[in-house]
């Protein structure tokens, strides 16, 4: 078997358990300093209404009569935003109800057993913890679960929760759907970009695939902490999924903090930090972070797309045409080296590749 992708890429210290904790807090004064953020409401937060984001319908993308007009939206939708939401997708409503409700009564599980699933000494893959690097570090309000999913050969079973009993099963045929899903986008985005599809194909070869699973409890003083802290992601392509109707995932976006309110069904995808390189920064890998609720638990899973491990990943030269690359080119393993040997803090990494 080939090993894991996320072996060898360091480990996250060992910190409270967030869902254990949250069920022992009566007062607000006994949430621990560490959890205590500042920042958490000291940026502006845009007005409910004030900023949409845009809905790119997947079943117009595959439509011959209105496959360039909303390929032309995709196109701005990553360009100006870097996020959008996908409704029409395809995604079967089973696979999707299904995948949602085995995290759920995954979470209801005691912590002993969620713990048989916990992540393995030097791997952040598992149930735990991630991004934290020192014993001082302020801490998120959440745990997760991070698992590889593709290539096949790459997943570690012994990871994948055995409780409830169609766990497996469900992340198995609800990954192998979103993988259909993200081929697609990365197509049209090459496309768009005026790349060759298959030289996406081959940067993106077998679709690497994992997914963090992520559980927000409700916290007393939800507004002076943070769920996730600010940060983008380091993949190619995100595909999120809302498992409850609890909202929680804020974009930064012209100084502003927005909340993200998910449409029925939706899936909200996001430009990674790859393609941001790849593109030269005509899509943008936007700054996003989760805030907490005081009432309710959130929880989603989140499906990043990456390229092949041993890619090496630069501003492609059809969108460089002569200009120059704001980027410097680096192999993904030493890419993913830096972005999980320090702390989410924004777009620190990005802004430190740039030429």
């Amino acid at each position: 078997m080939a090993k894991p992708s996320f072996q060898g890429l360091g480990t996250s210290i060992d910190v409270p358990n967030v869902q254990a904790l949250a069920a022992s807090i009566a007062n607000p004064a006994d949430v621990p300093p560490r959890f205590v953020r500042p920042e958490a409401k000291a940026d502006p937060v845009a007005s409910d209404g004030e900023s949409e984001l845009p809905v790119i319908d997947f079943s117009r993308l595959l439509h011959h009569r209105f496959s360039r007009e909303e390929s032309a939206k995709l196109h701005h939708a990553c360009a100006d935003w870097g996020f959008f939401q996908l409704i029409n997708h395809g995604v079967p409503d089973q696979a999707m109800e299904k995948m949602k409700a085995d995290i759920v009564e995954f979470f209801k599980l005691p912590l002993e057993q969620k713990k048989a699933f916990a992540q393995l000494p030097n791997s952040l893959e598992g149930y735990g913890q991630a991004f934290v690097v020192s014993d001082d570090q302020e801490l998120d309000w959440a745990d997760m679960m991070y698992l590889v999913t593709r290539p096949l050969q790459s997943r570690n079973i012994d990871l994948w929760p055995a409780q409830p009993l169609t766990f497996r099963d469900s992340l198995s045929c609800y990954s192998m759907e979103l993988k259909s899903v993200a081929g697609t986008l990365l197509e049209v985005m090459a496309k768009n970009l005026g790349v060759a599809p298959e030289e996406f194909s081959t940067i993106f070869q077998d679709q690497p695939q994992g997914v963090r699973i992520n559980y927000y409890p409700p916290c007393p003083r939800a507004d002076e902490v943070l769920g996730l802290s600010p940060h983008t992601d380091g993949s190619g392509l995100t595909l999120l999924l809302q498992v409850n109707d609890v909202e929680g995932l804020h974009i930064r976006k012209g100084g502003n903090w927005f909340s993200v309110k998910p449409l029925p069904g939706a899936l909200i995808a996001n430009i990674g930090d790859i393609i941001e390189i790849l593109s030269n920064g005509v899509y943008k890998s936007i700054e996003h972070r989760a805030i907490i609720n005081a009432k309710e638990e959130r929880l989603s899973i989140a499906t990043f797309h990456g390229p092949r491990e041993d890619s090496v990943i630069g501003p492609l030269v059809e969108i460089v045409k002569g200009y120059k690359p704001k980027y410097v080119s680096i192999s993904y393993g030493e890419f993913m080296k830096a972005y999980f040997s320090t702390r989410l803090e924004g777009r620190r990494l990005m802004e430190s590749l740039k030429l």
